[in-house]
């Protein structure tokens, strides 16, 4: 009798889904990203974390160059921080910001062919002390990490 109640999950396997158009793409080389912003390092930053990503979700090994079924180019071309809340009675004097950190990528085949392209945004808030451009600081690994989840589930599971 239980043999018949598990009948149905014999053709079921559990592993990544990725994209049929990146069937063939097992292993992805990522060089730093370029950075467009005024904001140093700050493409250093969100390729180490890209890479983290790419490696605690598993669909895609990291690899060399040489070695590898495709490579992710990415450029970080904008990071905004607006105003999401301001101090009561006094329009002027932000108390938080949002900040978010945008990139566009693509990712080419071993033979130069385009696989897949397009931009992915990471966003955050933070509170404002005395020093704004050390809050927005210390903001920015948490948008990137916001980033870096929502590139890589573009690529594993195309959306």
């Amino acid at each position: 009798m239980s043999c018949f109640a598990l009948s149905g999950c014999l053709g079921y396997h559990i592993g990544p889904v990725k994209p049929y158009y990146l069937r063939e793409v097992h292993s992805i080389a990522v060089p730093t990203f370029a950075n467009r912003t005024l904001v140093p390092r700050v493409e250093v930053l969100v390729t180490d974390t890209v890479i983290k990503q790419l490696q605690q979700d598993g669909t895609y090994q990291i690899a060399s160059d040489d070695k590898a079924d495709a490579t992710l180019k990415g450029e970080v071309f904008r990071i905004t921080r607006l105003p999401a809340r301001s101090v009561r009675g006094n329009v002027l004097a932000t108390t938080e910001f949002n900040l978010a950190l945008s990139v566009k990528y693509s990712l080419t085949g071993r033979d130069g062919k385009p696989l897949a392209e397009s931009a992915a945004v990471g966003t955050t808030s933070f509170f404002v002390s005395s020093d704004v451009t050390t809050d927005e600081r210390q903001a920015l690994p948490l948008a990137t990490e916001d980033l870096a989840t929502r590139l890589v589930s573009q690529l594993s599971e195309g959306w």
